[in-house]
C-alpha cells in the first residue's frame, strides 16, 4: 500500500544518504549520467563488463531531458555524462559558461537520406525535392550532410547551424521541402519529394537503417558523435580511462549493434 511505499521511499533515501557519505573512500565508483532510453540496455552491459574487467563500479543515473546531465556534472553528482553530441555541448557551453572536456567519442546514430524513387545518389536529377527537418539544429545537420557529400556548398563560417539561405551552390537546382522532423518518413511517399533526409530516430521506425539503405550517411568523424564529457578538473582521472576502454570494447560494440542494428556506427 501507499504506507509501505512511503517507507520504503525514506529507506532508500536514508541509504543513499549513508552511501554518499561512504562513497569518498570507495575510489572505484564512477558516476555517469545518460539518457533514458535504449541506452539504458548497453549500460548494464558496462556495468557487468567495468566491474569485471577493470574492477571499476559503475553508477548510472539516467535522465528523461537534456539539460539536467550537464548540471549534474557540472554540480559534481556525476563525474562524466555521455549523451551528447558536440554541437549541442558547445551551445550548453556557451550558454552556462560550463568548464567540460570531451574524453572521448563513443557512436554515432548517423543522419541518412533515404528514397523510395532512387537506389543510388547519382540518380539524383536536376530540380528534384529534397525534404530536410524544419527544426534548426537537424536542419542544420541535414544540410551540412548534403554539403559533405558535395550536393550543395553551404558559406563559410555556418557553424553547426546552417540554413537554406546559406546554400552559395547548388549545382542541382534542388529543392528544400523543410517538413515536420516525425513527417520525413510520410515525405518518402509523397510524389513530389525524391529524397528525405530523416534521422535514426524516426528511420528506424519504419526499418530504413542509415548503414544499408542511406543513399548517403554521416560518417565517423562528423560532430555529431555522441562523446563522453567529464569537467576540466578529473578529466585525467584513471576512473574515467578505465570507463572509455570498457565503452569502446568489442563486448559493448556487439551489445550496441545488438540494439540499434546498422543504426549506430562506432566513432572511434
Amino acid at each position: 500500500g501507499v504506507m509501505k511505499e512511503i517507507i520504503t521511499g525514506l529507506l532508500l533515501a536514508s541509504i543513499s544518504l549513508f552511501s554518499v557519505s561512504c562513497s569518498q573512500e570507495d575510489t572505484d565508483v564512477v558516476k555517469v549520467a545518460i539518457n533514458t532510453g535504449p541506452d539504458q540496455v548497453i549500460w548494464d552491459e558496462v556495468i557487468r563488463l567495468a566491474k569485471l574487467t577493470e574492477g571499476l563500479n559503475v553508477e548510472v543515473i539516467a535522465f528523461n531531458d537534456y539539460e539536467r546531465p550537464n548540471k549534474a556534472l557540472e554540480n559534481r553528482e556525476v563525474d562524466v555524462n555521455v549523451f551528447q553530441s558536440i554541437p549541442y555541448l558547445q551551445s550548453e557551453i556557451k550558454a552556462h559558461n560550463y568548464k567540460f572536456h570531451i574524453a572521448s567519442k563513443t557512436y554515432i546514430f548517423p543522419l541518412a537520406a533515404y528514397s523510395k524513387k532512387i537506389s543510388d545518389i547519382s540518380e539524383l536529377e536536376y530540380g528534384d525535392v529534397v525534404a530536410i527537418p524544419n527544426e534548426a539544429s537537424m536542419k542544420g545537420r541535414a544540410l551540412l550532410l548534403l554539403a559533405e557529400n558535395h550536393l550543395i556548398s553551404l558559406k563559410e563560417g555556418v557553424g553547426f547551424l546552417p540554413s537554406v539561405e546559406d546554400i552559395i551552390d547548388n549545382p542541382n537546382a534542388l529543392i528544400f521541402h523543410e517538413v515536420e522532423t516525425p513527417m520525413l518518413v510520410e515525405a518518402l511517399d509523397d510524389p513530389e519529394v525524391t529524397m528525405a533526409v530523416i534521422n535514426n530516430n524516426f528511420s528506424s521506425q519504419i526499418g530504413l537503417l542509415a548503414t544499408r539503405d542511406g543513399l548517403i550517411m554521416e560518417n565517423k568523424h562528423s560532430p555529431y558523435a555522441n562523446v563522453v564529457v567529464t569537467r576540466i578538473d578529473n578529466m585525467n582521472d584513471e576512473k574515467i580511462k578505465k570507463l572509455i576502454t570498457v565503452l569502446h570494447s568489442r563486448q559493448v560494440e556487439l551489445k550496441v549493434q545488438e540494439m540499434y542494428k546498422g543504426d549506430a556506427v562506432k566513432a572511434w
